[in-house]
């Protein structure tokens, strides 16, 4: 199966703005911030069990405020990315918000246009981006006070900035460590179908990894990290499998 493309070049879309030359876009309502009323409830579950004092409207409190970390570092993650594209004069096609969250948009991952490097560098800009920021979100934390809405805050960044760049790197198809393997095998002197079937291999490992990794963290009772190592083992094992592919 072919994983569907966010946006094609036939498809009819308003720009709503332009990052680092990329074109903003919108398909229909699809853009509705979706992302930040699930999150919202969420982050105040959380705030809510770390001071169970609290009540339910403080911790909406709390959650209003770690929220926007949460969705603003993804989206300084992707738009770090388009910087990078822009810097090596590589740009990618567009950016499409769905669900309030930005998607990157590149009509052929392929492009022979690019070269190897350049496909790494691309790949390495949101990770870069998140692994600079945590040091200064670890500083700020260490300042703030244990029990203060500042510290929620401050863990928010640390926990979100270390956790983007540590699932990005995986060597995964459709997120940034897939390609940075691949075009690294390419630059080594792989040919492309060599350098693919190499990163299938890799993601057949690693999928039997996550998979083990989330049942042991259900098993616990870790029920987000649990399913999120089950939907990665799940991606990473249709990739190494063949039932998954980003493009012909």
């Amino acid at each position: 199966m072919i994983k569907p493309a966010i946006v094609q070049p036939e498809d009819e879309v308003t720009a709503v703005g332009k990052v680092f030359t990329t074109p903003l876009v919108v398909k229909g309502n699809t853009w509705f911030p979706l992302a930040q009323l699930i999150t919202w409830p969420i982050m105040a579950w959380v705030a809510q069990k770390r001071r169970p004092d609290r009540s339910w409207l403080q911790s909406l409190g709390v959650g209003a405020l770690t929220m926007p970390v949460v969705l603003g570092s993804e989206w300084c993650h992707n738009l770090a990315h388009a910087a990078a594209a822009r810097a090596i004069n590589k740009p990618m096609d567009a950016i499409r918000i769905i669900g309030g969250m930005p998607l990157l948009v590149y009509y052929d991952v392929n492009d022979e246009t690019v070269t190897p490097k350049q496909h790494i560098i691309r790949s390495l800009g949101g990770p870069v981006f998140n692994i600079l920021v945590l040091p200064i979100a670890w500083l700020f934390r260490q300042r703030t006070d244990p029990e203060s809405v500042s510290r929620d805050i401050a863990n928010t960044a640390v926990a979100t900035n270390t956790f983007l760049p540590a699932v990005g790197l995986l060597p995964i198809p459709g997120i940034d460590g897939g390609p940075i393997l691949k075009w690294s095998l390419v630059e080594k002197g792989y040919t492309q179908p060599e350098a693919d079937l190499t990163v299938r291999k890799v993601d057949g490992i690693l999928g039997t990894l996550l998979l083990a990794a989330g049942i042991v963290s259900l098993k616990k009772r870790r029920w987000l990290i649990g399913g999120l190592l089950l939907q990665l083992a799940a991606y990473a094992l249709s990739i190494a499998l063949g039932f998954l592919r980003e493009q012909e």
